[in-house]
């Protein structure tokens, strides 16, 4: 079949090609996020690589530090919207590493909570030290309101999509 787009926004050879506006914005966000997402990887690789971490061990460090006491594998997952076995990999190889420790967990006697070795404390702090110029330098020109707003949104959808 061939598929091309027209001027109307409309896919020749598919049925029924017309798309609400509304639908056709949501579409675009979402690619948008796709590439968004990969963007963000890709500079979280860079700006971790001197620190020996990549943007997936930068994400682990970043969500235990941010915990009051500790968060268990399935709770990282879930904040992080990947999958148990995934996390679980990056923690294990983390904790062989030093940058995590597993401690026991009062709440649950099967699944251990994740926290931060002295290592994991220092690694943080170096992450900082790049991380945080890095948010300011990409944010400078964009407005609070508008940070907000898109913080709101991308919330709402993943409350919605996340049953």
């Amino acid at each position: 079949m061939n598929i091309q787009q027209t001027s109307t926004n409309t896919v020749v050879g598919l049925k029924n090609p017309q798309h609400s506006p509304k639908r056709m914005l949501f579409l675009d966000l979402v690619l948008s996020v796709f590439r968004l997402n990969g963007l963000l990887i890709a500079e979280g690789d860079s700006m971790t690589q001197s620190l020996g971490l990549t943007s997936a061990r930068w994400k682990v460090i970043g969500v235990v530090a941010l915990s009051n006491a500790g968060l268990t594998v399935p709770g990282i997952a879930r904040v992080l919207g990947q999958s148990r076995q995934a996390v679980q990999r990056i923690v294990d190889v983390m904790v062989e590493d030093g940058l995590l420790n597993y401690q026991p967990n009062p709440k649950h006697k099967r699944s251990m909570l994740v926290l931060l070795s002295e290592t994991g404390v220092s690694a943080y702090n170096e992450l900082r030290e790049v991380q945080d110029p890095w948010a300011i330098r990409n944010t400078e020109d964009i407005p609070v309101q508008e940070l907000d707003s898109a913080l709101r949104l991308v919330r709402r959808l993943i409350q919605r999509l996340d049953r």
